[in-house]
């Protein structure tokens, strides 16, 4: 079974709550969830949070299609692992809450990375940041709860697996040409990221989930008018 796991918590120490930010009338994590619910071969949604954030997210993911998993606040893997048992998953689609802009296109290929080389991990690169998603095959990630010590590797999910490539089929491979943006970012992790989006959503957004296209296309002409104003 293939699910999407999305992380989230509130007490980012750069941006609190970030999350909830509204975005045209619906929150941050809102965005990213239903970008994300458009990846048909996915089977299972999950939005897993720690403890002290689940009630402020638990009727947004019911809203959006997603089950709420609560599971360790630092310890990311275990969470993400737990959940992984609990669902009965094999494949996972790591996704986090400060990306409305997550592209489910770019979801729909890592996983065919990943399955064509049957990878223990898989991503697409160099698109913009907060674009992507990570995909784990679920023995490795239970493998990596089991072994990892490291703090970093823990809170990340994913360093443990990718730090290895000696032990695990890491599959990354670039996006084509035209979707090639990697010094352009579309994350929220800052007051002047959410600035930035804001301005993006209120030009792009019309009530569904932007296309990656359409985001690319803003972004370049961003990046454009930026260096005819610099020349």
């Amino acid at each position: 079974m293939t699910g999407v796991i999305l992380q989230a918590r509130l007490d980012s120490s750069r941006l609190p709550a970030k999350a909830l930010l509204d975005l045209q009338g619906k929150t941050v994590v809102e965005h990213a969830m239903a970008a994300l619910r458009k990846l048909s071969s996915a089977e299972v949604f999950i939005l897993a949070t720690d403890p002290e954030s689940a009630d402020f997210f638990r009727h947004k993911a019911e809203a959006e299609g997603f089950e709420l998993f609560i599971g360790p606040k630092e310890d990311v893997l275990r969470r993400f692992a737990d959940a992984a048992r609990h669902y009965g998953l094999d494949l996972i689609v790591r996704a986090t809450g400060d990306n409305p802009l997550v592209s489910w296109e770019l979801a729909g290929e890592s996983l065919d990375l990943q399955r064509e080389a049957d990878a223990d991990y898989a991503a697409c690169s160099d698109a913009p940041l907060g674009t992507g998603v990570e995909v784990i095959a679920a023995r490795a990630l239970l493998e990596a709860d089991r072994l990892a010590r490291d703090p970093y590797e823990r809170e990340h999910v994913c360093p443990y697996l990718y730090r290895r490539p000696e032990e695990y089929k890491i599959s990354v491979s670039p996006v084509r040409e035209s979707r090639r943006l990697p010094e352009a970012r579309v994350t929220v992790d800052t007051l002047e990221d959410y600035r930035h989006i804001s301005a993006l959503f209120r030009s792009l957004y019309r009530g569904t989930p932007i296309a990656l296209e359409d985001v690319l296309d803003y972004l370049k002409t961003e990046a454009s008018g930026k260096a005819d104003t610099s020349g």
